[in-house]
């Protein structure tokens, strides 16, 4: 289908950078989403791709060729918004045939293209009805059906299941994903829900203040974030952060934060650095274990509440100043001042310098 590569990308709006010199290259026929807090960036770089906006520096390439000078109608890409943008007095075949009629197409090839799309997202029995006569789910589907009877190079999806409720949001999800694997068509997906990023994509891209944090996989960016704002942005709970110092004591490195101290001797990547060096640890929950029995590695904290989940309980827990979450299994006898223990996963801590960057 088709290859892009976002070079250099840059949008002012007055003294506002809302994209900064962003650089991304999509793969045929990938899934890939910008992920991010709202404000950050992601629906005015969408915008761009599209050509409803046009950038104050940098080019953008399908296929080895620049849109920057094409019309948004002649981009051969496509773009599902939010709100759908259907049209409420025409018939869902009408909605569907709009673009193809457009561009004058015969009535022979746009009733044979609505069929086919109609036939795909399963809305054969809802041609005749109006938008507002179909329910959330049918809505987004007859829009995906608008974009996909175009035949574009690349899909554009802008926040598409925002307005849906968690159910059918979590089966548009699997539609969507579905959907994109048999057209094949290169896709790039703009949310801030991180779940919605972690199960559907190929790749995601963590956009924060208009800037490109990293580009990963769904597991690279979780297991190795780049920074503290990628660490935080993804994980539910979220990672742990304690504020530590570097300490080299009896030919042992470990990290000092109050209450806590870990032996990360093992850690090459600390070597050299200065005691009293400002660093910052996290730990995600689920390396932190609540241990019945006291020993030279565990920590000492106290149960401050807890959260019942039903698959699982996250604990919050108070270890001097710190406060911090683990997760235990259900059906786990934990109360509330109880004392504990903790054991944290040393291979899978997270070590950032004093700006944030990741470290190891």
């Amino acid at each position: 289908m088709a290859t892009v590569s976002i070079q250099n990308i840059t949008k002012y709006y007055g003294d506002i950078r809302a994209v900064d010199g962003v650089n991304l290259d999509v793969k045929d026929k990938e899934f890939l989403t910008i992920l991010g807090p709202s404000g950050c960036g992601k629906t005015t770089l969408l915008r761009l791709l599209a050509g409803l906006e046009a950038p104050t520096k940098g080019d953008i390439l399908v296929d080895g060729i620049s849109i920057i000078d094409i019309p948004t109608r002649e981009r051969d890409v496509a773009m599902v918004f939010q709100s759908y943008s259907l049209y409420n007095h025409m018939t869902v075949y009408d909605n569907i045939a709009f673009p193809l009629k457009m561009r004058k197409l015969s009535a022979q090839d746009i009733e044979s293209k609505v069929k086919a799309a109609s036939e795909l997202l399963e809305l054969q029995d809802v041609l005749k009805r109006k938008p507002g006569k179909l329910s959330g789910g049918e809505q987004q589907r007859v829009a995906l059906g608008r974009s996909i009877v175009r035949e574009p190079k690349v899909f554009l999806m802008d926040e598409p299941l925002t307005f849906l409720d968690p159910k059918i949001r979590t089966q548009m999800r699997i539609e969507i994903k579905s959907l994109q694997r048999k057209l094949g068509v290169t896709t790039i997906y703009v949310t801030h829900d991180q779940v919605e990023a972690m199960t559907m994509s190929d790749r995601i891209g963590l956009l924060d203040k208009g800037i490109l944090q990293q580009v990963g996989t769904p597991s690279e960016v979780y297991r190795k974030p780049t920074n503290t704002f990628v660490g935080s942005f993804l994980g539910s709970p979220a990672i742990n952060f304690m504020n530590c110092s570097y300490l080299e004591k009896d030919g042992k490195v470990f990290l000092d934060a109050d209450y806590v101290k870990i032996d990360v001797t093992y850690l090459k990547e600390l070597i050299g650095k200065k005691n009293g060096s400002e660093l910052i640890l996290g730990v995600r929950p689920e390396e932190i274990a609540i241990v019945k029995e006291k020993s030279a590695d565990s920590i000492e904290a106290e149960v401050f509440m807890t959260e019942p989940l039903g698959s699982e309980i996250i604990v919050i827990l108070k270890i001097g100043e710190n406060i911090v979450r683990a997760k235990v299994e259900p059906g786990t006898i934990i109360k509330i001042g109880d004392k504990v223990n903790l054991n944290i996963n040393k291979k899978k801590i997270h070590i950032f310098n004093k700006s944030g960057e990741a470290i190891c």
